[in-house]
């Protein structure tokens, strides 16, 4: 991840560029060693969940799992950015390995959040030490990944004095990843003072970890059912020592886990891009490349280089806010989330296309890819939950600062393009005048009501705020005459018009879709938001893709 985003006060923690760059050069090691294309293929066709070979990569001569381990429980004490960046590397590779790794993380997190100091020590020493491979048991059967839903209860049991000395945990979890294999695991259960969080050991009686699920794509990975049957937990197992916090952390969890989700849809999106791009420069087909003809480059390829451009500056920018000790994040992590994973599902299906037949054949790697990818749109909460999440929160916020929230951005990127005015820097300021208009109708008309509305409303959300990310790396990028200033400069004004389509077709979604306006509130709504100022952000969209063709196929 680039290190140059979103300066702030507070000076961010995590490790040094020098440190970060050991551990991806590490990475680059076990594709070489462990992790070579031969593996990786045999673990995928035949459904093996590689244990030895990833206990091996949490042992003493690797040891990738120190990384988000706290200095003083024997790790690295790396943060977000850190996170981001090896997740990303390391789904180049495999979505399948990368998910159990992850899984060693989201499970440490309730831990890392929550824990005693010496809840901390035990169970995150024992992961620094290379000793346990740990599983997050949250999702169930019914309530997916609505956490208020969870249905799994855990009851006191006390001694003859009548105090607590454990509890008897009782129901059943759905879709843990690692949770064959886990040594211990983290479960959110339902005490009678609220959600809690609680470490249950393998081996426990009443504890049942079920037959892996057969999948489409992230096959290297285990993914099981859990069931407890009275499973007995101590009370020094209860994260945090008080009951009914479970909720909480798994927020504060959330926060972060989804923008490292986002950050493993972006990796193995550009792996596809990496087979894709040399592809179109050998591929020759009526006597000149593919990499020479628009519908390839224009249609298949280039989109995704701008849209992927835009989610690696957003999630750098929201990690760097993290580590620069940024509070109530869970919504940019959707959002990181829902544009990361939606692009990288789409960019897996243009590379399929890209390169005809041999796309759809296993050696050339991008239909596992595919295959792969497509549960980041569905895990940790599926696109539908994040539109859900982004659209009522920003909503709200709207409506408590009384339009500040978005207006505050669109005065911003005024600012930018008054200092430099080939940036799209107008469209963004435009965009987000528009959104806001647009969240103050759908509130005054009580269109909030409306799913479907409330989806659009998200997407243009996560595309404004996205956009302004992009907008400010690519001034910074400029401002410092960086080598790739041009470039990202052309992502820029690509973004602003991608983002100048998308709310023009939503906000007439809205306002036409809806039936409660005839033709001249419709009108006058559109002459509000500048609707034709906004369009015309598309003006030199295809001159601009000729450019960046350029640059990306060294033409």
């Amino acid at each position: 991840m680039a290190a140059d985003d979103t300066s702030q006060a507070k000076q961010p923690t995590g490790l040094d560029l020098e440190s970060r760059q050991m551990v991806l050069d590490t990475i680059g090691h076990l594709k070489k060693r462990l992790l070579t294309k031969e593996k990786i293929f045999e673990y995928d066709q035949k459904e093996i969940f590689p244990e030895d070979t990833i206990r091996e990569m949490l042992g003493p001569e690797i040891g990738l799992q120190l990384l988000m381990i706290p200095e003083v429980y024997g790790g690295m004490g790396g943060g977000a950015r850190d996170s981001c960046a090896v997740t990303r590397e390391m789904a180049k590779i495999c979505l399948g390995i990368t998910t159990a790794f992850f899984a060693i993380q989201l499970g440490a997190d309730p831990l890392i959040v929550g824990g005693t100091d010496e809840q901390k020590e035990k169970w995150l020493g024992q992961i620094a030490e290379g000793n346990a491979l740990v599983a997050y048991a949250v999702t169930e059967p019914d309530a997916g990944s609505n956490v208020v839903a969870i249905k799994t209860k855990a009851d006191p049991v006390t001694n003859d004095a009548g105090e607590i000395i454990g509890y008897h945990i009782n129901g059943n979890k759905q879709f843990i990843s690692t949770g064959l294999y886990a040594d211990f695991i983290t479960v959110l259960a339902n005490t009678p003072e609220g959600a809690t969080f609680f470490v249950m050991e393998k081996g426990t009686e009443g504890f049942i970890a079920g037959k892996g699920e057969e999948k489409h794509g992230i096959r290297a990975s285990n993914t099981s059912p859990l069931t407890f049957t009275d499973a007995f937990v101590p009370v020094e197992n209860l994260i945090g020592g008080i009951p009914g916090h479970g909720i909480k952390q798994a927020s504060k969890v959330f926060g972060y886990t989804r923008l490292m989700v986002a950050a493993m849809a972006l990796g193995g999106a550009e792996a596809a891009l990496e087979i894709a791009i040399p592809y179109a420069k050998e591929r020759i087909q009526f006597k000149t490349p593919l990499s020479e003809k628009q519908g390839y480059t224009h249609k298949l390829i280039l989109p995704h280089v701008v849209r992927l451009a835009a989610a690696d500056a957003f999630i750098s920018e929201i990690a760097e806010r993290l580590d620069s000790g940024g509070q109530d994040l869970e919504v940019e992590g959707s959002i990181a989330k829902l544009y990361a994973t939606e692009s990288a599902n789409k960019a897996a299906e243009d590379a399929i296309q890209a390169l005809g037949g041999y796309g759809y054949i296993t050696e050339y790697e991008v239909e596992k890819i595919k295959r792969d990818v497509r549960i980041t749109c569905i895990y940790e909460g599926t696109s539908e939950i994040q539109q859900t999440l982004i659209s009522t929160m920003r909503w709200k916020i709207t409506r408590k600062s009384k339009g500040e929230f978005y207006q505050a951005i669109s005065d911003e990127m005024q600012q930018l393009h008054s200092r430099s005015a080939d940036l799209g820097c107008r469209t963004y300021e435009l965009a987000a005048s528009a959104l806001n208009q647009a969240i103050i109708l759908a509130n005054d008309h009580r269109l909030t009501r409306q799913q479907y509305i409330m989806f659009a409303l998200a997407d243009m959300a996560a595309n404004v705020e996205i956009g302004a990310s992009l907008a400010r790396r690519a001034s910074r990028c400029a401002q410092r005459g960086d080598s790739e200033a041009e470039k990202m400069k052309i992502i820029a004004r690509l973004f602003a018009a991608e983002v100048a389509r998308i709310i023009s077709q939503n906000i007439l979604l809205i306002v036409m879709g809806c039936g409660q306006f005839d033709e001249k509130a419709t009108a006058e709504f559109l002459a509000r938001v500048a609707y034709g100022e906004l369009t015309a952000g598309m003006h030199n969209m295809i001159p601009d893709m000729d450019q960046l063709a350029d640059i990306v196929f060294e033409r």
